[in-house]
Order: structure tokens, then C-alpha cells, then sequence
């Protein structure tokens, strides 16, 4: 069994903000649903980000919303060149992100790392298998 789709759902305050911001740093929107209440940030081909408000994200689950100061979930992107790793981080950063920590550089693999406006943690990964030790 493999999914064809992923659809990752965050909890956010501002709707425009979070759209502003995504579409700052290089990804689109998915128009057919996106509303007041929820933006649908595309990743990917096959990958989706719905952002949605705090008060409609309760009514999927009865578990509180995350208040900021908690990671809940850590998300990963792996991306194509460590200049697209690097290009994407520095994008959020110039549109209110804050850095997580320096780049980590294990020769194989590259990743930077970013908390969004709404707190949330990007992993931003490039990696070479070919170059993986054994």
C-alpha cells in the first residue's frame, strides 16, 4: 500500500499572514480551497499544507491547539540542491521566520531549519544516497 497524497494540517491565527508569508518565501497556493478559514500552501506535486485558524482547526480534534511554546510535529521538506535548502531558510527568515539552528553539513546529507510565524519547526533537508557512508 503506498498514498498518493499527503495533507499535513497546522493550526494558525492569521489565515493572510501565513498565506503572505508561504507565498514570500516561493510556494503557491491551491485556490479551490482556500477560504477565511483555511489556506492550502502547495509543497509539492504531491504534497499540501493546509493552514488553518486556531477556531476551525477544534472542530477536527478535542485536543487543545498548541499555544507556541510546544512542538507538536517537526515537518521535513527534502529539496533538490543545498542552494534550495539554503535559499528557502533564508526566505523565511527575511519574512518573520527565526533560524532553529546553524546549518548541519554531514557531507551526504544538508539540512537548515526555520520556526515559522505560527511557531511551527521546517526542517529543510538536501541529501546525496550515493554519498551515504555504509
Amino acid at each position: 500500500m503506498k498514498a498518493n497524497q499527503i495533507y499535513v494540517s497546522l493550526p494558525v491565527k492569521d489565515i493572510e499572514q501565513t498565506k503572505t508569508f508561504w507565498t514570500n518565501i516561493g510556494f503557491s497556493v491551491n485556490e479551490k480551497i482556500t477560504d477565511e478559514k483555511a489556506v492550502c500552501i502547495v509543497m509539492s506535486d504531491n504534497i499540501f499544507v493546509m493552514f488553518i485558524t486556531e477556531d476551525y482547526f477544534q472542530t477536527f480534534s478535542e485536543r487543545p491547539v498548541p499555544n507556541g511554546d510546544t512542538t507538536q510535529v517537526l515537518v521535513s521538506l527534502a529539496m533538490n540542491s543545498r542552494e534550495e535548502v539554503d535559499r528557502i531558510v533564508d526566505a523565511a527568515v527575511e519574512n518573520g521566520a527565526y533560524q532553529h539552528e546553524e546549518p548541519q553539513d554531514y557531507g551526504w546529507m544538508y539540512q537548515n531549519s526555520f520556526w515559522d510565524i505560527n511557531g511551527h519547526g521546517w526542517n529543510i533537508t538536501f541529501a546525496d544516497p550515493s554519498q551515504m557512508p555504509e
